[in-house]
């Protein structure tokens, strides 16, 4: 799921637009920056003007990142139009379900400019550039779908700045987070308990090879580690040292734990240079 964050424009109201899927419209940038941003907007609905295709197109030649994104971007396109034109006989102007190629993961449809489109832009904004005119495709759908919220989603700051000034909707896209509440994902690391020894140090077994000390423990904690984690537990008091440790084997209520070598100590020194 990708994480984006709704910024509406003031005559749009959330009580009147909230039972019809969203209309996004996508900047070139957007799928230069993550090819599968097609389907990464769930139960709503794309759109791609003709000029968005057009940059793509340009943008394609090269052995950048950007244009492996372009060309990516474009093969995507191809599968889903392909298929479209194979069911419905070569009308897409009702729009391509992005459903069969996501899986499931995206269940709205993908528009594409079928028709020439020619919406009067605010005399502030000069009609012959890119960005101007993709605002103007906004304009007109949002006319031509006054019952449901129709925005623009770019990662040209300046772009949805202009958007907002002339009451458009826009966004960022962001895909450096899959899921709403980061939290939630993995760290690759775990603070142990302080009472983690009291209820796993009985009857453990631990040993000393090749510079490092082995653990060997039963607990209730055991089941929940996992191979290769890294487990540390900070001292509370004077005369305490710290743990840091990293998960060799699980099996079931039992754990092997290796000691990691510390870096911050001037005996593990590397050229007489200390971690901090």
């Amino acid at each position: 799921m990708v994480e984006r964050k709704l910024r509406l424009a003031p005559q749009i109201t959330k009580s009147s637009k909230t039972s019809l899927p969203k209309l996004f419209v996508l900047d070139t940038n957007v799928l230069m920056h993550d090819p599968t941003s097609l389907y990464r907007f769930e139960e709503h609905d794309l759109y791609l003007p003709i000029l968005t295709l057009e940059e793509l197109d340009n943008n394609k030649k090269g052995v950048t990142e950007v244009a492996r994104n372009a060309r990516q971007a474009s093969r995507y396109l191809d599968e889903l139009v392909t298929a479209a034109v194979a069911i419905s006989g070569g009308n897409i102007a009702g729009g391509i379900p992005l459903k069969p190629a996501s899986g499931g993961a995206a269940t709205g449809r993908l528009f594409l400019q079928t028709e020439a489109i020619s919406t009067a832009l605010p005399p502030s904004l000069a009609g012959g550039k890119t960005d101007n005119q993709i605002i103007a495709v906004v304009i007109h759908l949002q006319r031509l779908h006054p019952k449901r919220s129709v925005i623009l989603v770019s990662k040209d700051i300046n772009m949805r700045i202009k958007a907002h000034a002339v009451g458009i909707a826009a966004e960022d896209y962001f895909n450096d987070k899959v899921l709403e509440d980061t939290d939630l994902l993995y760290s690759g690391m775990r603070e142990l308990p302080a009472d983690f020894w009291d209820r796993h140090g009985k009857g453990m077994e631990s040993w000393q090879q090749g510079g490092h000390t082995y653990y060997r423990v039963t607990g209730p904690l055991c089941h929940s580690l996992l191979v290769n984690e890294f487990i540390y537990q900070e001292t509370k008091g004077p005369g305490e040292t710290p743990l840091y440790a990293i998960v060799k084997e699980v099996a079931g209520r039992t754990a092997l734990l290796q000691t990691l070598r510390d870096y911050t100590h001037h005996k593990n020194n590397v050229w007489g240079i200390t971690a901090r």
